[in-house]
């Protein structure tokens, strides 16, 4: 059984992505929302866009969570 989601900033959520490899992206397109990316081990390019906002909505979170390639109790082990 998975856990409920919690509440994240998307600093938090920022943070969990930059502690397995995650890196900004070298270019950063207009507005309030973060780039980040990673090679996976099969040499494709993983692009995560992040909102900066105070609380993250769930089903963003959900979506944040599948563009890095993870499950959701692979995030959740990161926090």
């Amino acid at each position: 059984m998975s856990r409920k989601l919690p509440s994240l900033s998307a600093r938090e959520v920022l943070s969990a992505l930059r502690s397995i490899g995650f890196a900004d992206a070298p270019v950063s397109g207009k507005g309030s929302h973060h780039a980040l990316w990673k090679t996976d081990e099969r040499g494709n390019i993983r692009l995560v866009i992040v909102p900066e906002r105070r609380q993250v909505p769930k089903g963003t979170l959900l979506a944040i969570i599948k563009q890095a390639g993870l499950t959701r109790e692979e995030f959740l082990g990161l926090l």
